[in-house]
């Protein structure tokens, strides 16, 4: 089975695809804000609050204590058990994409 592409299609689908993009940014923008704004009317005075410093309260605090060792070696535990996950997850996700470029390319071969 084989299924044969021109440029000039795959041209025209990027074209029409980039084209949909930018049309569905577009309304997505003219959509009406959660929070409406309240209108001001021209030469109307903007009303504010009268400037008054803000206070600045002055505390000490603790100083800073590091956390025991159970915590650090759970620190350690955790991010290596994560690391061997993803990384287990990547090396399936490169060998099945491996194996499809092996057989895509083996099949064109036998053409």
């Amino acid at each position: 089975m084989s299924v044969v592409v021109s440029l000039t299609d795959l041209t025209n689908q990027a074209f029409w695809m980039a084209g949909l993009a930018l049309v569905a940014l577009v309304l997505a923008g003219w959509r009406k804000p959660a929070r409406p704004t309240a209108r001001t009317h021209r030469r109307d005075p903007i009303v504010r609050r009268p400037w008054e410093p803000i206070g600045i309260a002055e505390t000490t605090t603790s100083l800073y204590k590091r956390p025991s060792l159970l915590r650090r070696i759970w620190a350690v535990v955790a991010g290596s058990g994560l690391a061997i996950v993803i990384g287990a997850v990547l090396a399936i996700v490169v060998a099945f994409g491996t194996a499809a470029l092996v057989i895509t390319l083996t099949d064109l071969l036998k053409q």
